[in-house]
C-alpha cells in the first residue's frame, strides 16, 4: 500500500451525501465556520509548518481533542497522520457512517486490524523517514511497539506542538465558548429558585446537570461541585450527602459543554443570612477577581496576573487559605494553556487566549468563597464571557 494512498483500504465507496445531525452539543463534529472545513485546513496548515521547523516527514496525532481540533471529528477513538499529501484519519467501523462527511478534508481508513497494524501498514513505506509521536500522550509501550513496526530511528518524540496551538483560540471557538457560558448561566438560573434548605448535594448536582442538558450540553464539563456548608473549604468537593441548611452557604462550581467546547464557573451562594466569617471574606475574594480580571491584556505574565490577586488576600490576612492556581485556559478541556499559577514559570498571554479568574479563600470548618469567571484576552484587555452577577446581594438566596 502507497504510504499516503488516496483509496481507503476498506474498498468500499465513500458515501457522498453526509448523515444529518441534530442540533446540539452531543454532536461528535465542532461546528465549523462558514467555508467547508476552512478553519481546519488553516489549522492543518500550521501543523505541516510546525513539522517542518522540527524536520518530521510525518506526525502522528493519537490525543482525541487535538484529532478533533485539525478536523472537527470528536468521535474517539482514532488516529490522524499527516504526510506529504492529505491527512489520513484512520478509524473503525462504528464511525464509519459519521466519518463520511469529513472525506472532502481527510483521506478515511476504515481499518480492518489492530491500530498498530494499520499504522504500520501506512508508515513503514517510502518516504517515511522521521515520524513525530506526542509524547505526551503516548504510553512507553505504544511508542515501543511503533518502534518495533517500522524501525526505531523513524520514531521522534514532540511535546505540546498542538497544544501551543489550541491555547490561542479564534473566533469560532470563542463563539462555542460563550454558547457554552450561557448553557450554564441559563440552567443555574433554573435552579436557583429551587433551592432550598434539607436538599442534599448530589441532588442539586443532579439538578443542575439535567439542566444543562436540557439545554443541549453533552454532558458537565467537570464533576459539577456543591458544596454546602463548610464543605466549602474543601476547594475541589465532590458531592454527597450534606445538605443545605438555612443560613449556610454553598458553593457551585459547575460548567458547560457546547460543540466540544467546554466553559466553567464558580459562585458562592447562601440560604438566608451570611454567617460573619464567609461574609468577612466574600468581599475580598469579589476585590480579588476584579483587580486580576482588570489586568488581563496580551503581554502581561499568566503569574503577574496571579499575583495581583494572590498579593491583595494576602494583604486581607488570608495568604495562607488561598492556595491553588488563579485560573487556567478553557477550550476543548476544562484545563488547559495558558495557567494563571504562582506555581509555574509565567508565560506571556496572547489575544486569544480564553481563560478563568478565580480566586478564592477557604476557611476549615467553617466554609469558602471562590468566585470564577470565563474571559478572552483581546488586544486591548479582556472581555468577560459572563453575565451572572458576583455580588453579595444577588448571591443572597431568601
Amino acid at each position: 500500500m502507497s504510504t499516503l494512498s488516496t483509496k481507503p483500504p476498506s474498498g468500499k465507496p465513500v458515501k457522498k451525501d453526509p448523515p444529518k445531525r441534530e442540533p446540539g452539543g452531543s454532536s461528535a463534529q465542532a461546528e465549523a465556520p462558514q467555508g467547508e472545513h476552512s478553519a481546519f485546513k488553516l489549522r492543518l496548515r500550521r501543523v505541516r509548518e510546525a513539522m517542518g521547523a522540527q524536520e518530521l516527514s510525518h506526525l502522528l496525532i493519537t490525543s482525541p481533542l487535538d484529532v478533533g481540533y485539525l478536523t472537527g471529528f470528536l468521535g474517539g477513538d482514532s488516529y490522524l497522520v499527516l504526510g506529504p499529501g492529505r491527512p489520513v484519519l484512520i478509524s473503525d467501523f462504528r464511525y464509519e457512517e459519521e466519518l463520511a462527511e469529513f472525506e472532502s478534508l481527510c483521506q478515511i481508513v476504515i481499518r480492518k486490524r489492530s491500530m498498530g497494524e494499520a499504522l504500520a501498514e501506512l508508515l513503514s513505506g517510502e518516504g517515511v523517514e522521521r515520524v513525530g509521536i506526542q509524547a505526551e500522550v503516548m504510553t512507553v509501550a505504544e511508542r515501543d511497539a511503533l518502534a518495533k513496526r517500522i524501525g526505531t530511528k523513524r520514531v521522534a518524540a514532540t511535546m505540546g506542538l498542538i497544544m501551543r496551538m489550541r491555547a490561542v483560540k479564534d473566533a469560532a471557538e470563542v463563539a462555542l465558548i460563550r454558547r457554552a457560558v450561557k448553557i450554564q448561566e441559563d440552567a443555574l438560573k433554573a435552579l436557583l429558585p429551587t433551592l432550598e434548605p434539607g436538599l442534599t448535594e448530589l441532588e442539586v448536582a443532579a439538578r443542575l446537570e439535567a439542566e444543562m442538558k436540557n439545554r443541549g450540553s453533552s454532558k458537565p464539563s467537570f464533576e459539577t461541585i456543591i458544596a454546602a456548608r463548610a464543605n466549602g473549604s474543601m476547594a475541589h468537593y465532590r458531592p454527597g450527602s450534606t445538605k443545605l441548611a438555612a443560613n449556610q452557604p454553598v458553593l457551585i462550581d459547575w460548567g458547560a459543554i457546547w460543540q466540544g467546547y467546554h466553559s466553567d464557573m464558580t459562585r458562592t451562594f447562601t440560604l438566608g443570612k451570611w454567617p460573619k466569617p464567609i461574609a468577612e471574606i466574600y468581599p475580598i475574594v469579589l476585590e480579588a477577581h476584579q483587580r486580576a480580571a482588570a489586568a488581563i491584556a496580551p503581554g502581561k505574565s499568566t503569574s503577574e496576573i496571579d499575583k495581583i490577586a494572590r498579593d491583595f488576600i494576602a494583604a486581607a490576612g488570608y495568604g495562607e487559605n488561598f492556595g491553588h492556581g488563579l485560573g487556567h485556559g478553557i477550550g476543548l478541556q476544562t484545563h488547559e494553556d495558558p495557567r494563571l499559577s504562582h506555581m509555574l514559570t509565567g508565560t506571556r498571554l496572547e489575544a486569544g487566549h480564553v481563560c478563568t479568574v478565580e480566586p478564592g479563600i477557604y476557611l476549615p470548618g467553617v466554609g469558602g468563597v471562590r468566585l470564577e469567571n470565563d474571559y478572552v484576552v483581546e488586544a486591548d484587555g479582556a472581555k468577560n464571557l459572563c453575565s451572572l452577577p458576583m455580588t453579595m446581594d444577588w448571591a443572597t438566596l431568601r
